[in-house]
């Protein structure tokens, strides 16, 4: 029986495997199987780490807020500053309101006055 030359199909595949796993340790970047396994493990952390980023970020923002209102007693706390934001219309997100607590402050006690000013006092109505 004549022998078989195989083709370069899979040769290319381990290829590219190969060069996903250069950057692994030990092993990791050396075995076929090994390098496989651990870029699947790799690709499903990276997937689930961008949700969870997101997530971190707005809670880091969120402490930033709420750190600064607190601080010098500019508001209660962070809900109600929120939901004076919201009842006002002031709609900045979160992100923006972290920046301006960090780099100036003057600009975040002006919003809070200026919700705290906008308050609806309802007058009772005059006895007559």
């Amino acid at each position: 029986m004549t022998r078989v030359r195989r083709g370069y199909i899979a040769r290319r595949r381990r290829t590219k495997i190969r060069l996903f796993g250069s950057s692994f340790r030990g092993a990791h970047s050396r075995l076929t199987r090994t390098i496989a396994q651990h870029k699947i493990k790799a690709l499903v952390s990276a997937h689930r780490d961008r949700d969870r980023q997101k997530r971190d970020f707005r809670r880091l923002w969120i402490t930033r807020i709420n750190a600064v209102i607190r601080e010098n007693g500019v508001y209660y706390n962070y809900s109600k500053f929120i939901h004076g934001l919201y009842k006002k219309q002031l709609l900045l997100n979160r992100k923006i309101l972290a920046q301006i607590a960090i780099l100036n402050r003057n600009c975040l006690y002006m919003i809070s006055s200026e919700i705290i000013k906008k308050e609806d006092w309802k007058k009772p109505p005059e006895m007559v």
